[in-house]
């Protein structure tokens, strides 16, 4: 993720605030459940805190920014400066739940990056994933971003079938967003890196903010109909459901 980024991003941005929600509803009683919880690509802690504050867990974070982990705002979460491929034995199975939010469409290899982190995935373990949606989307600030694609549904199963995991429960979110990204695909065309992701991430002040935190309130969550964002939990498959995805694929 680009530095300018973790420089605009802040807990109460309307699209952190409603990424957690959407989180909440969809997959809490997983972060209830879990014995030990990963975060990979944590950033600045924006998501480790939010989970300390409501959950009072603990999110072990991985990130290879130091500069964004010596500025996270995480409290009680451990941090470590750790690349996934290096399959640390310490951490051999040793998480039964990991998040992977905005992570997955920076990454061109999709499936050994996921290989690796299966590695750190107990026996049963669930990865709890959010990536931007609908390639129709993708414009220059995603470019400006890093991000290499964005995501369907049935792209975002072919890439769990690919790597023996299944898409349980998932939503699309954002949908009152999609406007906002249209003028975003069609209005920033140039100037730099940080500059495009300035205008693009902007929560435009303390009212426009509140505005757009009311306005993101106002879909269903779960929804399969469309979206700015796509939130689902990968799981291993049992011997009936290798089947089905075969059939799927």
């Amino acid at each position: 993720m680009a530095d300018a980024w973790y420089e605009i991003a802040h807990l109460d941005h309307f699209w952190i605030r409603r990424r957690f929600n959407v989180l909440r509803r969809l997959a809490g009683g997983l972060i209830r459940q879990a014995h030990a919880i990963a975060e990979v690509g944590c950033g600045r802690g924006l998501l480790q805190r939010q989970i300390e504050d409501h959950y009072q867990r603990k999110v072990t974070g991985f990130d290879l920014n130091h500069t964004a982990l010596k500025g996270s705002v995480s409290r009680i979460s451990p941090l470590c400066c750790y690349n996934l491929l290096e399959r640390h034995q310490e951490y051999r199975g040793h998480f039964d739940l990991i998040l992977l939010f905005d992570v997955l469409e920076h990454i061109d290899d999709e499936d050994g990056f996921l290989d690796a982190l299966q590695f750190h995935l107990a026996v049963g373990g669930k990865v709890l994933i959010n990536v931007p949606a609908c390639q129709w989307l993708y414009s220059e600030y995603d470019r400006a971003a890093g991000h290499v694609r964005r995501y369907g549904i049935d792209s975002l199963h072919h890439v769990a079938n690919r790597n023996r995991l299944i898409v349980g429960r998932y939503t699309y979110w954002g949908l009152p967003f999609i406007p906002l990204l249209i003028l975003r695909r069609l209005w920033i065309l140039e100037g730099t890196r940080e500059e495009i992701i300035a205008t693009g991430m902007s929560d435009r002040g303390a009212l426009m903010n509140h505005l757009l935190v009311l306005l993101s309130g106002c879909e269903w969550i779960p929804q399969r109909l469309l979206g700015t964002s796509l939130m689902a939990v990968f799981e291993a498959p049992s011997d009936g459901d290798c089947l089905a995805n075969a059939q799927h694929a």
